[in-house]
């Protein structure tokens, strides 16, 4: 099937949703990013123009993507995930080259002088191609064993992808395994598959947080394993956050750990005074507030626009999925459901694992705001996802209107009654 760029059929319920949340980034990183523009080498407005120019790329690449045939888009997500790969498990070399820290993390992949995230890259090459293969899973006593064979073929796939992903970004790792958790809840995987994996993996986690909790956080030690040095920063911010939690308010101090998490707080304690906050442009806390403009800007978007601002965003991110849910329900490619859901469902549950950061409802995670967060890497795989929604919807409305012109031809040709 040939790529064409015909507009005739493209979702325009999906891309209105789409433009209000490139809309709200542009007007919410204007607002947010004051310290950001006050460091600027090239200019106050340089990094909101650059960030802009990131929306407008973001914008091409979904207008692009949703002209592709789904069936090379799957194809395409297998050769996505090996390339993420390779990046990634070259990232994990010792005094790796390809490895660049920014703000603290090095989860960027240093080419040339080009920087990007490879576990981006990784979440729609695994999301896609899980989807594709839990779509050969058959109906009937025949899919019983197929569901135990491509359970384990997506389990070792996740497992593969997640393991370099979480040595720099556990968030990150966890959120795409609850994604893969999701599409095999929606394929139907026997419980007891998921329940084991499930109960295995939970337990791994709790005995890791024991170890580095009593056997180095607690005696003061240092980790000398550089793969899983950030174990301790992991556990430092639940501890962290367990800890604020008990705290009597009139003995609370203000610390290099709870910095940030407490000025989100009061960003979001003075938004949250009237139902349309302090308004735009009239944020205190942003110039306070690391980052404001990353992974706490809707703290800041709360604090401009109270609860009104916030309900609204909410209901953006839901009727995206909604959207996405009908989109799936209508299609006749059961591959092609799967990975509009999947990317749907990882678009929704970041955001909302942003905002129950930005909010105080969890620890420090580093997920950025879908589309709405600085971040050219973040916005492009972001549009990305968009774009292939929108062509498994481009796809539904060109079938249909195949079927309807064939019904009025099949009329038309049909012989007059005497």
């Amino acid at each position: 099937m040939p790529i064409h760029f015909n507009t005739k059929h493209i979702d325009r319920p999906f891309w209105t949703l789409f433009i209000a949340l490139v809309i709200t980034a542009i007007l919410a990183l204007f607002s947010a990013g004051s310290t950001l523009a006050y460091n600027a080498e090239g200019g106050m407005f340089s990094p909101f123009i650059k960030q802009v120019i990131y929306l407008f790329l973001g914008v091409a690449v979904a207008f692009g993507v949703q002209m592709i045939p789904s069936n090379y888009i799957r194809l395409g997500g297998y050769l996505i995930l090996a390339i993420s790969l390779f990046c990634l498990y070259l990232m994990l070399i010792p005094n790796s080259p390809f490895v660049k820290n920014i703000n603290g993390a090095g989860r960027w992949f240093n080419l040339f002088g080009f920087q990007f995230q490879p576990s981006e890259l990784a979440k729609v090459g695994l999301i896609v191609s899980v989807a594709d293969l839990l779509s050969r899973i058959r109906s009937g006593e025949e899919g019983k064993e197929d569901a135990k064979r491509y359970f384990y073929i997506t389990l070792g796939l996740t497992i593969f992808t997640c393991f370099p992903i979480m040595t720099g970004n556990l968030s990150t790792a966890l959120l795409l395994a609850g994604i893969v958790l999701l599409l095999w809840i929606l394929v139907r995987i026997p419980s007891k598959y998921i329940l084991t994996t499930l109960g295995i993996a939970v337990a791994t986690m709790v005995i890791g947080y024991c170890i580095v909790e009593f056997g180095y956080l607690r005696p003061q030690k240092k980790m000398n394993s550089k793969l899983f040095g950030r174990a301790i920063t992991w556990v430092g911010r639940i501890d962290d956050m367990l800890a604020e939690q008990q705290e009597d308010e009139n003995t609370f101090r203000l610390t290099d750990d709870n910095y940030q998490r407490s000025l989100a707080k009061v960003a979001v304690a003075r938004g949250g005074k009237t139902l349309f906050g302090v308004l735009p442009g009239n944020s205190k806390e942003r110039d306070y507030l690391p980052l404001a403009y990353a992974d706490y800007i809707f703290a800041i978007i709360v604090e401009e626009t109270g609860i009104i601002g916030a309900i609204c965003l909410i209901v953006l991110y839901l009727l995206i999925l909604f959207r996405a849910c009908w989109v799936s329900s209508r299609y006749e490619d059961y591959s092609a459901m799967l990975m509009v859901m999947g990317l749907a469902l990882m678009i929704v549950c970041q955001a909302f694992v942003s905002m129950a950061v930005a909010v105080g409802l969890g620890p420090v995670t580093g997920q950025p705001l879908p589309m709405i967060s600085k971040g050219g890497t973040s916005v492009i795989i972001t549009s990305l996802y968009f774009g292939i929604i929108m062509a498994v919807a481009r796809e539904q409305n060109e079938r249909k209107a195949r079927v309807e012109a064939s019904v009025r031809e099949s009329y038309l040709d049909a012989p007059e009654s005497v």
